[in-house]
């Protein structure tokens, strides 16, 4: 099984690549669309991971990935510019889902 990176950053793509994760660069919306298609259909590709610049191109389009898919799993990861606070956005989810908030605030 494979691990394969959708990146909009070649730093990104640069520094997996020397851990063996193989991927590709892409930064328009059809090319995240193509790259989606080929990857998930390959049987050998386990998850793919997507920085979150990726997957804010087209949200719609992964989110529905995600609820269809049983695999590969879709994975958003930060670029080497930070996150965009990714427990927070977990948290919105799950207390959108069960209609509770979480956290403290």
């Amino acid at each position: 099984m494979r691990m394969i990176l959708i990146s909009d950053n070649t730093d990104t793509g640069m520094g997996l690549r020397l851990a063996g994760i193989e991927g590709v660069v892409v930064h328009e919306k059809a090319e995240v669309i193509k790259a989606l298609d080929q990857y998930t259909q390959q049987n050998d590709v386990a998850i793919i991971l997507m920085t979150t610049n990726i997957v804010n191109l087209c949200p719609d389009i992964i989110s529905d990935l995600k609820l269809k898919l049983s695999k590969p799993l879709l994975v958003e990861i930060p670029d080497r510019h930070g996150s965009v606070k990714i427990g927070e956005v977990i948290d919105s989810y799950i207390s959108e889902a069960i209609g509770v908030k979480l956290g403290g605030d």
